[in-house]
């Protein structure tokens, strides 16, 4: 990775060289201590390292000059690790520790005074570059903004060494938490300034072509990670000043709005007070802005209902006159079907004009009704079918309501149908609701489509009996009930010579309506007839013949 900084300014090898003289005088100053410890033999080496470095960084250029750059901030973290060992457990003379953090202080002063010049050299560059540049040169911000919030870090923990050490630090204190208030206040406008700016992108992104969207996506991106850096540097800030005593739960909320992570600082309740604070002028503050335009637009979206509904009405009762054409010969079940159709068109069409009045996307909306009919689709394959099995019925027309049928194992008389399930009553007035793909897949029997039936009865009579005399009253009996049809004629003929009787088949013609009061006519005179007529209607019988066998033979 090349940690290009843009540290190619003569004041910071100048930094660097007060730095190394400071150096050079503590390690003087370690060197004239009589026994050298573990921890005064790593500071010195530690401070010749960096005095090397220093001494190779003025003529070096290009990636070797980044380099020697890195190493100085990590030579001089490792020192910094030792020092806090050292002054832990009062290993080094005191003097000498003093000399070595009042060094630090110098360095920290310098290099945050660099640092902060170099961050804001490159955000002038950032805004002024396009969106593709600010990607790469987001790299080097990121990495300018943490070694100065590091930078920071080290200043107050150098305050409070030297106070561990017995030096007073209350006006470098005072100081100090005045430059971090202050840097918290600028930090924390830049939060918002970027999450204001995501929201105006987002919205953007919401109404703008698909041609366009790439562009504004890239912008995003990149305004997401410049809120990143500048959260992490708040986060970095806030720890601080809270060991300073200052107020910080603004900053805290303003954190939790921004990352979304609920954190301990939430149990805090002026953290949890300011949440809920600004939360609400928030709320009080979109009803004051926009509730007058989504009061108009709900008075709009309830106009366009009242009006759908008049409308569907409409449109029913027209559909309803033209279905009824005999020219059409539609069955109930279809007139109904277009009814209930056209209704509900309306009604869809009307409720997906409000929504869109009321300022919503219809086209996400759309796709998503088409992903949830697949989904649903997988899930219901049962119910389509015999939703499609609904629509074959509903086109080829094998029953109507009020038509009597045997269908799916079931007869009896149609009295609903609906695109699933056909309602069946039966015969001693139960209900029974039959699936459409269960009708469809079955035979059906429509007993009462036709409007003409023709009774079927047979009839047997005696081998001793007339024959001509038992035809001459069957036909009588047929001829005399009003509800029998002249034209078929009916049909009365010897059918079967039979094991115990000869049969005559008795077909008469009637409507529809009237085939069961014929049949049951027709039964009843059958036999008060021909017991006036001393004819005789055999049961079955068998002749048994025994055969004797004398004993003996």
């Amino acid at each position: 990775m090349n940690h290009n900084f843009g540290f190619t300014n003569r004041s910071f090898i100048c930094l660097f060289i007060v730095m190394l003289m400071a150096w050079m005088l503590s390690f003087q100053a370690l060197a004239q201590t009589p026994t050298v410890s573990r921890a005064e033999a790593a500071i010195t080496k530690i401070n010749a390292d960096l005095k090397e470095l220093t001494v190779t960084l003025e003529s070096a250029i290009g990636d070797e000059r980044d380099a020697l750059q890195l190493k100085l901030f990590q030579k001089n973290e490792e020192l910094r690790s030792i020092l806090a060992t050292a002054i832990e457990q009062n290993k080094l003379p005191k003097e000498a520790l003093i000399e070595q953090v009042a060094t630090q202080q110098a360095y920290s002063q310098g290099a945050s005074e660099y640092l902060e010049g170099k961050i804001k050299s490159l955000s002038e560059k950032l805004n002024e570059a396009k969106d593709e540049q600010r990607l790469t040169m987001l790299n080097d911000y990121q990495e300018l903004q943490h070694y100065l919030d590091t930078v920071v870090e080290s200043s107050w923990q150098n305050i409070q060494w030297l106070k561990q050490l017995g030096v007073d630090e209350t006006l470098e204190e005072k100081q100090f938490k005045s430059f971090i208030t202050k840097r918290l206040r600028l930090v924390s406008a830049s939060v918002e300034y970027f999450s204001q700016q995501i929201d105006v992108v987002d919205k953007q992104l919401s109404i703008s072509p698909e041609s366009e969207k790439s562009s504004l996506q890239l912008s995003r991106l990149v305004i997401q990670q410049r809120l990143n850096i500048a959260g992490d540097s708040l986060s970095s800030l806030v720890s601080i000043a809270d060991q300073l005593s200052v107020k910080t739960a603004e900053y805290k909320r303003l954190m939790f709005e921004v990352t979304g992570s609920v954190t301990q600082d939430l149990l805090d309740w002026q953290v949890a007070l300011s949440v809920v604070t600004h939360w609400s002028d928030n709320f009080w503050s979109w009803i004051a802005n926009n509730a007058p335009q989504h009061l108009f637009q709900l008075f709009v979206f309830i106009l366009i209902l009242l009006v759908t509904k008049i409308l569907a009405k409409l449109a029913r009762k027209v559909v309803s006159k033209t279905v009824v054409s005999k020219n059409l010969k539609m069955s109930q079940l279809m007139q109904d079907f277009f009814i209930a159709m056209s209704g509900n068109a309306v009604w869809i069409i009307g409720i997906l004009i409000g929504l869109s009045q009321i300022g919503l996307n219809l086209t996400p909306v759309l796709t998503g009704f088409g992903i949830a009919g697949v989904i649903v689709g997988f899930a219901l394959q049962d119910t389509l079918s015999n939703f499609a099995a609904g629509m074959m019925l509903l086109i080829y027309r094998p029953f109507d309501v009020g038509d009597f049928v045997f269908a799916g194992g079931v007869d009896g008389k149609v009295s609903h149908m609906s695109l699933v399930n056909t309602t069946i009553k039966t015969f001693d007035n139960q209900i029974i609701i039959v699936p459409n793909g269960k009708i469809w897949g079955d035979v059906i029997k429509n007993v009462t489509h036709e409007r003409v039936r023709r009774v079927d009865m047979v009839f047997g009579i005696g081998y001793s009996d007339d024959i001509l005399k038992a035809e001459k009253v069957l036909k009588d009996i047929v001829d005399s009930h009003p509800a029998v049809l002249r034209n078929p004629e009916p049909n009365i003929r010897v059918h079967i010579l039979n094991t115990s009787s000869v049969d005559f088949i008795v077909r008469p013609w009637v409507k529809t309506d009237d085939y069961w009061d014929v049949y049951w006519y027709v039964t009843r005179e059958v036999k008060l007839r021909f017991d006036q007529e001393g004819i005789s209607i055999p049961f079955p019988q068998q002749d048994v013949h025994l055969h004797m066998v004398k004993q003996g033979d």
